[in-house]
């Protein structure tokens, strides 16, 4: 029989080692490693993933209807109309919203989406380690000054009347800094848990986050809507056929009589804002917003109405 092997000798300190790994390895649970790669995910994470989908789409719809609310109310009611009674549904006010899709609004959007992930996105990319590890410091200094935000938000509301037509930034601030207060980085020692160091700020980033879009979607209705008025005579105009004499009197309205007609009235200088269940809302020519009515006309057995183009602008004109 050999010696046996000296207790420094290399070859038996890795015979060892192999003999605990082979150990623990059997020792250890199934489910200890993981899934491996090409194992197919569990029904639990596909339902996460369905819930997660569901959830993130009802809340985008949801904002997106509230916006579409906001914008049509502020667009018809410069015009004086409330667009309660215009009994829109819900893919009208979706539409409605799109308008709320502009490029700063994107850019914004992406900036959020990518900005947590923006380290690994960098380490995918292969950019240099220094490079990605100011990233992560900066991004976690931002976060640590959370309370800036907010400050600065509610000073900003504090100077509501002289911020304006930028009131949207105060809020939005004050829901950026609410929702860095829930970082990590902010919170590296003392994670944010439980309802009041937790939900109460989530939920008030989300209450302000909505008076945001509000603020936004109103703006831009009123903005559209004072385009549609300067450049009313583009808009479809409007003919009235009347069995009967109708109260129109406006700047650019023109009424005249039709003898042996069956409709003897006739006026013009009309201009369709919305067409909607039978109920044509029309402007005289030379609506003015703060003086002229708008009329809303019926369409029935009396009355004929004719929609014919407005004035086209000319080929080559800017549309200024």
């Amino acid at each position: 029989m050999g010696a046996p092997p000296a207790p420094g000798d290399p070859a038996a300190v890795r015979a060892r080692a192999l003999r605990r790994r082979r150990i623990r390895r059997a020792a250890a649970p199934p489910d200890a490693a993981g899934p491996g790669p090409g194992t197919p995910p569990q029904p639990d994470q596909r339902f996460e993933f369905i819930n997660t989908v569901l959830g993130a789409g009802s809340l985008v719809g949801g904002l997106m209807f509230y916006a579409g609310v906001m914008h049509s109310s502020a667009y018809f009611g410069y015009f004086r109309i409330r667009a309660s009674v215009l009994g829109f549904g819900f893919p009208q006010m979706i539409i409605w919203s799109l308008r709320l899709v502009t490029l700063p609004v994107l850019v914004c959007l992406a900036l959020l989406a990518l900005g947590p992930r923006l380290p690994d996105l960098l380490v995918a990319l292969r950019v240099p380690g220094r490079v990605t590890l100011r990233v992560r410091r900066a991004g976690r200094a931002v976060a640590q000054q959370y309370a800036l935000f907010v400050v600065a938000g509610v000073g900003l509301m504090l100077l509501w009347q002289h911020i304006q037509p930028y009131g949207w930034a105060a809020p939005l601030l004050v829901a950026t800094g609410l929702v860095l207060s829930q970082s990590g980085a902010a919170n590296p020692a003392r994670p944010a848990r439980g309802l009041w160091r937790r939900g109460l700020p989530v939920v008030a980033a989300g209450l302000f986050l909505v008076w945001a879009i509000a603020l936004v979607a109103g703006q831009l209705g009123r903005q559209d809507a004072r385009e549609a008025a300067a450049h009313l005579v583009r808009r479809p105009a409007v003919v009235v056929l009347s069995t009967e004499r109708l109260s129109l009197t406006g700047p650019g309205l023109t009424a005249e009589r039709l003898p042996g007609m069956h409709y003897r009235y006739r006026y013009t200088g009309l201009r369709l804002i919305l067409e909607r269940d039978r109920r044509y809302y029309v402007l005289p020519a030379g609506w003015r917003p703060r003086t002229d009515p708008t009329f809303v006309i019926e369409d029935d057995d009396s009355i004929l109405i004719e929609i014919m183009p407005g004035t086209q602008p000319r080929e080559g004109d800017d549309g200024v």
